[in-house]
């Protein structure tokens, strides 16, 4: 178990009722994505709380009438996945990093340099944002903090965000493969096959994806794909 001055609380708040665990905070963040933690390497005390700092415990009526059960691994899990954990100033620094890198990389994938018809690499539109005196939460999730950062970073970059459509072909022995490697590059506005086995769609996406977007469909299918753009 972790030391109790090493654990950090998570909490949650359900049907009026109050719990706490004290955990540790690196094992929590674990528990958040989805990984299986052995229970003793997870808290510092086997006890779950209404108040963890006064030491009051939560009765087992109370947990089986809220949880369900009153199996301590499953009530713990229940309440790190669904509740608040308690941050150390160091995975805070290290997830809003994290976040910025993301939002950057978003834009970059989304925007162009109208100048130029590229678009901006990922270390230039963190320069920018720096520049801009973004706040990044790293609570908040990357798609809530693409626009306001967009909006800011114009003033000290030029940037578009644009879409384009492409039409393409591809013939039927790399049909299924190509249809599941280039959908997740952009949106398929239509698709069908066609009598002789090719697949046939429009794919919208950011304007800063097209290089992908070409680069594996021609990886995909040896160079043996048709392409075209669409004018709006």
């Amino acid at each position: 178990m972790i030391s109790i001055d090493d654990a950090v609380i998570a909490r949650l708040d359900s049907y009026g009722e109050h719990f706490e665990v004290l955990v540790d905070p690196e094992k929590a963040l674990e528990v958040k994505d989805g990984e299986d933690v052995d229970l003793d390497d997870l808290i510092a005390a086997d006890e779950i709380f209404v108040d963890a700092d006064k030491g009051k415990r939560a009765g087992d009526v109370d947990l089986n009438r809220i949880f369900g059960t009153n199996d301590h691994k499953e009530i713990v899990y229940k309440i790190i996945r669904d509740g608040e954990v308690q941050l150390t100033t160091k995975q805070r620094k290290e997830m809003r990093q994290e976040m910025r890198k993301n939002i950057a990389a978003t834009i970059s994938r989304r925007a162009v340099n109208p100048q130029t018809g590229k678009p901006h690499p990922p270390k230039r539109i963190m320069n920018a944002m720096d520049e801009a005196g973004i706040h990044v939460d790293e609570m908040k999730d990357v798609e809530t903090q693409v626009s306001d950062a967009l909006d800011k970073i114009r003033a000290i970059l030029p940037i578009s965000v644009e879409e384009v459509e492409i039409a393409v072909r591809v013939p039927a022995e790399y049909a299924g493969q190509a249809s599941g490697k280039l959908r997740d590059i952009g949106d398929i506005k239509k698709e069908d096959w066609g009598n002789d086995g090719s697949w046939r769609a429009v794919v919208k996406m950011p304007a800063g994806l097209q290089d992908k977007f070409y680069k594996r469909a021609n990886s995909v299918t040896k160079g043996k794909v048709e392409t075209k753009i669409i004018d709006s």
